[in-house]
């Protein structure tokens, strides 16, 4: 199922169990899917059309008056666009508010340029008070949701709107603030939070066509991150390689190595955006002009373990 279908319906749900929880849009309830919560709870949808900083902040005032609000937009609006925002009226303010970021980096695709977000982790990680996720697939969305809704505090977490590929089985345990160990490996730990952990676990296997025992831990909470799964794969590997949809700048990458560089210093490579600009193109030759393939994930850790074997 579309990751927004599954949200909606899930949203859905939990508007019906809790009357506090609030819908706002800026102006893309129909791309987002959230138009038919519209119908099902019209008082508690509010259309702020193209005015992203004025919704952020009626979020915040309708967080501090006791109700649980989620806004959406692609990524770069409801986050980079109003950071400002976010970081006074909600962050610094300690309010609990959900925000929504569709279509993170790549996952643009053709709307590329200016819907492009490369930078939407560093940011909300810079941020106090904030949670700060990202899903894999609909099965995780709507296992995830109850726990986001509950959470007291702000949460940031960006889903790919139209992805319909399911990773996890209906068995599938989400838990708060834990990563999933998807495979056991001892010769590199692979690191990867998203859509990603798809390319991540094929480059497992291509890893293992070659000798190598790759462990994967599939991330869906960047921040804060589950540090004894890192450190204790970590420690048994020596090596991690770590693949995200984001810029190698302050998302994933960098909240692993200052992890590692305090509690255990690690070789560590990185699967990431390296200070290029955003593009427009299909997935898939996103996916190879930016590095961030199965075939890449493979290399790298092959390249960082061969260095270690000498």
């Amino acid at each position: 199922m579309e990751l927004r279908k599954a949200y909606v319906a899930e949203m859905a749900r939990l508007m019906k169990q809790n009357d506090k929880i609030f819908i706002l849009d800026a102006d893309l309830s129909g791309a987002g899917g959230t138009k038919t919560l519209y119908q099902q709870f019209p008082e508690r949808c509010v259309q702020c059309g193209i005015a992203e900083a004025n919704m952020t902040c009626i979020a915040a005032g309708l967080s501090a008056s006791g109700f649980v609000p989620f806004i959406h937009s692609f990524a770069p609006f409801s986050t980079r666009r109003v950071y400002d925002q976010i970081a006074v009226s909600i962050s610094y303010s300690e309010q609990n508010v959900k925000i929504v970021g569709f279509d993170p980096g790549i996952e643009t695709t053709y709307n590329g340029g200016t819907h492009m977000c490369f930078e939407d982790f560093a940011l909300m990680r810079a941020l106090p008070n904030f949670v700060v996720m990202d899903i894999v697939d609909d099965v995780q969305l709507t296992k995830a949701l109850p726990h986001i809704a509950q959470h007291q505090g702000s949460v940031y977490f960006r889903m790919v709107r139209k992805q319909n590929k399911q990773f996890f089985g209906e068995d599938y345990n989400f838990q708060w603030g834990k990563a999933d160990k998807i495979c056991s490996g001892s010769d590199v730990t692979i690191v990867a939070t998203g859509t990603t952990v798809f390319d991540a676990k094929v480059a497992v296997e291509k890893l293992a066509q070659v000798g190598i025992s790759a462990e994967l831990l599939a991330i869906h909470t960047v921040k804060p991150l589950d540090e004894q799964a890192i450190l204790q794969s970590a420690q048994k590997t020596g090596i991690v390689v770590t693949v995200e949809n984001h810029s190698v700048h302050g998302g994933l990458y960098s909240a692993v190595c200052e992890l590692l560089s305090a509690k255990h210093p690690t070789l560590c490579g990185a699967i990431a955006v390296h200070d290029q600009i955003s593009q427009v193109g299909s997935l898939n030759d996103l996916k190879i002009a930016y590095h961030l393939t199965a075939d890449d994930i493979a290399s790298k850790a092959q390249q960082l373990v061969q260095a270690k074997r000498g």
